[in-house]
């Protein structure tokens, strides 16, 4: 299912209901770009201390922004569940989890037994984000062309991204706008914002002159942002009028300053409903990131160290100069993360499965039949509007890789859990 900001808003009340019955969720990003072009000692090394390769990769996190956000919500599906007080997270697998996971411990209640499941159903989504142009927010950011390139090459939609992302804004920058909105300084800085609204005023100034008071006008195909800008300028911009807004449009009404008065403070109430409405539709895709937050759900993603990157800065706060405080608020955020290429290592040793390069190759070993527990691994469906990827791959596709990263750690989970059941039960025949 793919997400823009057409569809957002009235997709929020089923995405929240959907984390709310979760047992886990899958995560993949895609960028602008991945890496700045460091210099000497500035360039990321093998040799680089993790608080070195944070502090390095830190600038590049600040210059590229996310263009996709795939996640794939994984429930086990009602009566399925096998539920049983040990967990394939007393073993190997949990061992491997810790690596990336060490705090707090995964506790086993927070799982439900992910290996001996029978079955899955997995709501894949694609949100496409574009930054917060809105009032005083104006994001810089850069493009990396061979991310471009590459994105390019796997059919990705830049229009999408450009025309109809996601707004978003971080604490920071949702302080500032809050300011703005509620105190009335407010400025508009896109170019061709500017323009639109210099025609708007123009068109609502020449019918003033021959308007009574009483009379109306309307703006039509003014919506979202772009409507509320308008009313904002409109009232600072001319003190004998007032303006709402409705399914057809803005209504502009031509009122005495009285009035004006009257209506400003009568509808106080009204009034900060409304602003508090502006907020909630420039804050965007971070409304149902801090839905994320409180549903407290497992965060499973594939390599995943740069997308907890970026979550912090693009919907939390800047990212600190420090490793450690980095660590701490993203843990404070996401209790429980799991990175799957952490947890594939050792099984890969262990039964000699072929090098595998990326998410793709991994989940096609553990479908294949080198996985000696692929027939009886837990059956996983797609649900409604999401059936999409029961047809075809679609690689680096965030919402697809975001499914890959769910589905791999149910076959690794329950790989490891028959191992472990194998190797008692012959300890017990002996």
């Amino acid at each position: 299912m793919d997400l823009g900001a057409d569809e957002f808003e009235q997709s929020l009340p089923l995405l929240q209901k959907l984390l709310r019955e979760a047992d886990f969720v899958g995560l993949d990003i895609e960028f602008t770009g991945l890496r700045s072009n460091l210099s000497g000692l500035q360039q990321i090394s093998l040799f680089d201390l993790p608080s070195d390769w944070y502090l390095k990769t830190r600038q590049s996190i600040q210059q590229f922004t996310i263009c996709q956000i795939g996640l794939s919500v994984f429930s086990s599906i009602e009566g399925e569940s096998n539920m049983c007080s040990c967990s394939p997270f007393n073993g190997p697998l949990c061992n491997s989890v810790k690596q990336f996971a060490h705090k707090p411990r995964p506790s086993r209640r927070m799982f439900h037994l992910w290996g001996q499941a029978s079955g899955y159903i997995a709501h894949s989504c694609n949100f496409f984000l574009f930054p917060t142009t809105f009032g005083i927010l104006d994001t810089e950011f850069s493009f990396q062309a061979s991310s471009v390139q590459f994105l390019n090459q796997y059919g990705f939609n830049y229009n999408k991204f450009l025309k109809k992302g996601i707004p978003y804004m971080n604490e920071e920058q949702e302080k500032k706008i809050k300011h703005s909105i509620l105190t009335g300084n407010w400025k508009v800085r896109s170019s061709l914002d500017k323009d639109q609204i210099k025609v708007v005023i123009n068109e609502v100034t020449r019918w003033l002159d021959l308007a009574e008071e009483g009379d109306q006008m309307t703006l039509p195909g003014i919506a979202g942002f772009q409507a509320f800008e308008v009313q904002l300028v409109l009232r600072q911009a001319l003190p004998n009028i007032w303006t709402v807004l409705r399914d057809r449009g803005v209504i502009v009404k031509k009122v005495s300053q009285q009035h004006r008065w009257y209506l400003e403070h009568a509808s106080g109430d009204r009034d900060s409903c409304w602003k508090e409405q502006i907020l909630l539709s420039a804050r965007g895709f971070s409304v149902f990131f801090q839905m994320l937050v409180q549903a407290q759900k497992p965060l499973v993603g594939h390599n995943m160290m740069m997308d907890l990157l970026h979550l912090h800065e693009k919907f939390f706060r800047p990212l600190p100069e420090s490793y450690d405080q980095f660590k701490q608020n993203i843990h404070n955020l996401f209790p429980v993360l799991i990175d799957t290429k952490n947890v594939t290592k050792d099984i890969w040793k262990e039964l000699h499965f072929p090098r595998v390069s990326n998410l793709l190759e991994v989940y096609e070993v553990l479908n294949s039949n080198l996985n000696p527990t692929k027939d009886s691994a837990p059956v996983i469906v797609h649900g409604n509007k999401c059936e999409k990827y029961a047809k075809k791959k679609c690689p680096h596709e965030a919402g697809y890789d975001a499914f890959l990263c769910g589905s791999v750690l149910l076959k690794v989970a329950h790989l490891l859990l028959q191992r472990v059941h194998g190797t008692l039960m012959c300890w017990l025949l002996t």
